[in-house]
């Protein structure tokens, strides 16, 4: 049992850093990758490997590899759920020093601000867990504080264009990473 699901595992992992991938070509759009895409593009590749590495390792409870397995299917879903949203926007690639000329708000855009980023989030954690190691919390803590620079620059790039109230707003009703809670 435990073979079968470190098979389905890194095959599910390596088809989804091969779609992540796929979207910096086909769904981005910037004249050329910007250095912190490029640097990015690193990090995943060798958090991929590590992680792989770390699922077999050693044993992980069957229970964890199932919670990692459903994390990154749904973080699979929310990424698609992006790129329907946001096809007709072209969006840069992080990093890309050219200010957003598009807001979305529709899709997942509803009730996060950023969730290509959750998307990947999601799909570190859930890997993470399904390796059922101490040691990949250090390369998911380096790329969420890369997710989270790269979402902060975008949000600055917003308050230098004509969008900047119309985005200013979008922030009060939206969440950064997770959807803002109405009480």
């Amino acid at each position: 049992m435990e073979l079968v699901l470190d098979i389905i595992v890194s095959v599910v992992s390596l088809a989804v850093v091969a779609q992540y991938s796929w979207a910096l070509k086909a769904h981005f759009n910037s004249p050329k990758m910007p250095a912190g895409t490029v640097m990015i593009s690193v990090v995943v590749a060798a958090t991929t490997l590590l992680y792989i590495a770390l699922l077999w390792a050693g044993p992980q409870p069957p229970a964890a590899t199932l919670v990692g397995l459903i994390l990154q299917g749904f973080s699979l879903w929310l990424f698609w759920a992006a790129i329907r949203a946001s096809r007709a926007a072209r969006l840069k690639m992080a990093f890309d020093v050219q200010n957003p000329h598009a807001l979305v708000t529709e899709g997942p855009y509803r009730y996060l601000r950023h969730p290509f980023y959750t998307s990947y989030l999601i799909f570190w954690i859930g890997l993470a867990i399904a390796t059922w190691s101490l040691l990949a919390l250090p390369s998911l803590c380096v790329i969420a504080a890369i997710y989270v620079a790269a979402a902060l620059g975008e949000e600055r790039k917003f308050a230098r264009t004509g969008m900047s109230d119309e985005y200013a707003a979008y922030r009060q009703r939206t969440g950064f990473f997770w959807p803002r809670l109405r009480l």
